[in-house]
């Protein structure tokens, strides 16, 4: 059932605390992973995945709205929540790709990009109200990014190729 109509704007469906909260733990998720990145120095770091992260949810929160919006209940309308999580993911698809680089025979932003892709699909989870999943996975996550740092700086080193 939509909230009461405000002099902000339109009417929600979620509660705007449940919206706020929803935000922030996609901020604070999308924070873990770019604050590792930034530790790392690397191109995209604290800001990108917050920013990456926050715009996921924001869709997702949206997708969710609009499904209850009742400018939508028009049959002449045909509504597919799912296209807009289509397009967070090819809108971050198009941002990690950039941060791919092909240099002296080395690729380099790999481990950047792959953090943006998951950035976006933790601010979807985050904002269609699975936080749960973004929290668990966001540990997954920064347990990977750190534990097999340690284990990489670890091994030996291959030999050398011609």
């Amino acid at each position: 059932m939509p909230s009461e109509l405000n002099s902000f704007g339109t009417a929600t469906t979620l509660e705007l605390s449940a919206i706020v909260i929803r935000l922030l733990i996609a901020m604070v998720c999308g924070a873990c992973i770019g604050l590792e990145r930034e530790w790392r120095s690397h191109a995209a770091g604290l800001r990108t995945h917050i920013l990456v992260c926050l715009s996921a949810a924001i869709v997702a929160i949206l997708t969710i709205e609009i499904a209850h919006h009742g400018a939508f209940d028009r049959d002449e309308i045909r509504l597919d929540p799912i296209r807009l999580v289509e397009a967070v993911t090819a809108g971050v698809a198009f941002l990690a790709a950039g941060m791919i680089v092909f240099n002296k025979g080395e690729v380099k932003g790999l481990t950047t990009g792959a953090g943006l892709w998951f950035a976006g699909s933790i601010g979807l989870s985050c904002g269609l109200g699975f936080w749960q999943i973004g929290l668990i996975a966001s540990g997954f996550a920064l347990s990977v990014l750190w534990l097999l740092r340690l284990i990489e700086n670890r091994l030996p080193l291959p030999p050398e190729r011609d």
